[in-house]
């Protein structure tokens, strides 16, 4: 484990303020601390793993890799501008990149009644999206990326990518992976946002558009969800409860939760995997730090960069800080990754 030197500007030296700045302002303006441009991105829906799912794919003259990401608990690639960062970034990089709407998100939803497993199918998924982007020209090694629940389902996929070959994609294709505040027992983690003065509206928003996406979802596919079930959704819990464990077979919200677990794999990860992780997190429960800590230590193919600020996915970083370290703009954890991944080779 490794402690960052990593610094935000002075008002944002707080996990809940640079949480909310990044939602509300950051994605606002975060086009105009850019200069690379936008891709062409190319729409592709991907068809042969367990279910389809929607891409957009940019591939750059003479890429030296691929980078494949998705996004959080919620949203579409339409709105995810912090993942078009990062876009952005590795194409400039000379990086293929491929970014998805994950189950019953975004376009994909519209294409299948499958719904979230939070990592347990997902993984599987960024595998076999690995194997049908060789035939479209995206080269190996390929590396899986995400952030909040995004990267859970990213650690899913490094390790399922350690064993599961599919379409002559071998495990030696897939380099490894990197993520963002990845989210990692909600077991804890909920109990804890659900109970805290502040995050409880945090709880109550991301909620509000599960419950949006379940009607949608409801409107593509209107035999198979129950508007019964999406109206007692009133919670994440609840949308686990009533929506997701019962497709799953799971007896219980909490053990679908222990199943799903990034600490359940960790462990077993032999990929070089890097984790940035915020100790003022407001999403998260504080005593998962240890058990992180823990495991980066014991697992040589994980580097933990632990930071004291950062917040939940925001990691804007001070002008000051920027000019120190080399960066041009403020993105500090994308940059930090494709460096990292620069570095691999």
């Amino acid at each position: 484990m490794l402690y960052s030197s990593f610094t935000p500007p002075l008002l944002l030296n707080n996990g809940l303020l640079m949480t909310i700045y990044s939602a509300f302002r950051s994605s606002k303006t975060w086009e105009q601390t850019l200069i690379e441009p936008e891709p062409k991105y190319q729409k592709v829906v991907f068809t042969e793993g367990e279910i389809p799912l929607f891409a957009w794919v940019a591939i750059p003259e003479n890429p030296q890799g691929t980078i494949i990401g998705t996004y959080g608990i919620t949203g579409t690639l339409d709105n995810q501008w912090f993942l078009k960062i990062l876009g952005r970034k590795a194409y400039q990089q000379n990086y293929a990149v491929i970014l998805f709407d994950w189950r019953a998100h975004g376009e994909s939803a519209k294409l299948s009644t499958s719904l979230t497993s939070d990592g347990i199918n997902e993984g599987k998924d960024f595998v076999s999206i690995a194997a049908e982007s060789k035939a479209l020209g995206c080269p190996a090694p390929f590396w899986f990326t995400g952030y909040s629940l995004g990267g859970q389902l990213a650690l899913w996929g490094i390790y399922y990518s350690q064993f599961l070959e599919i379409n002559g994609l071998k495990a030696s294709d897939v380099a490894g992976g990197a993520v963002i505040c990845p989210n990692l027992d909600s077991n804890r983690s909920l109990p804890y946002l659900m109970q805290h003065p502040l995050g409880k509206y945090i709880e109550k928003a991301i909620a509000k558009e599960l419950k949006k996406l379940a009607l949608k979802l409801h409107s593509y596919h209107p035999q198979d969800f129950s508007l019964s079930a999406i109206e007692a959704a009133n919670t994440i819990w609840g949308f686990d409860r009533e929506l997701v464990i019962p497709r799953l077979g799971f007896a219980s919200v909490e053990e679908y939760y222990t199943a799903s677990s990034a600490f359940k794999i960790l462990p077993k990860i032999s990929k070089p995997t890097l984790i940035l992780y915020a100790e003022d997190d407001p999403m998260f429960a504080p005593n998962i730090i240890p058990d992180l800590n823990k495991v980066g230590q014991d697992n040589k193919a994980i580097e933990l960069i632990l930071t004291k600020s950062g917040g939940h996915v925001g990691y804007l970083s001070s002008p000051y800080y920027q000019k120190t370290i080399g960066d041009r703009d403020c993105w500090w954890a994308w940059n930090r990754i494709l460096n990292w991944i620069n570095s691999m080779k």
